[in-house]
């Protein structure tokens, strides 16, 4: 018997509406990579882009558990000598809330030109106001629970 894979022509593509209110980043980030990659779906084939697209919004109110709020630390390279900055998890909420989960996302997607195209497919929004509308996403609940 042989394996069927599908096409990227064939790919069926929907739209999820993720609210992040609440929800703990690590959770919500790896549903969103099972989403963009398109792991729960049975077509699933690891070169293909078979995911899907997903909408986040909130996401300045996304949580952090323990004392990660002020320990955990990002780090980047501005590519000139003595160039890396680091920021803690407040000060990147204050200055840039998506960027917590960009970053959670990014590093659970393949680091390839897949991942980028997968990541491609993820949009982002501080508020609760997102402009597709006209796609209709379907809004998905997390089946963990909230912090408080």
């Amino acid at each position: 018997m042989s394996t069927t894979f599908i096409r990227r022509e064939d790919v069926v593509r929907q739209w999820h509406l993720l609210d992040a209110d609440g929800q703990r980043l690590g959770r919500l980030a790896s549903r969103i990579a099972r989403l963009l990659m398109g792991k729960d779906k049975p077509s699933f084939s690891p070169f293909v882009d078979t995911g899907d697209h997903v909408v986040i919004i909130n996401a300045a109110k996304v949580a952090v558990t323990g004392k990660k709020e002020t320990d955990k630390v990002y780090h980047h390279h501005t590519g000139y000598l003595g160039g890396l900055k680091s920021a803690r998890v407040e000060e990147v909420r204050k200055k840039h809330p998506v960027r917590l989960v960009e970053q959670a996302v990014k590093g659970m997607l393949p680091k390839s030109r897949l991942g980028r195209a997968q990541f491609r497919k993820m949009k982002v929004y501080v508020g609760s106001d997102h402009p597709h509308q006209a796609q209709q996403p379907k809004r998905l609940e997390l089946a963990s629970a909230r912090l408080s």
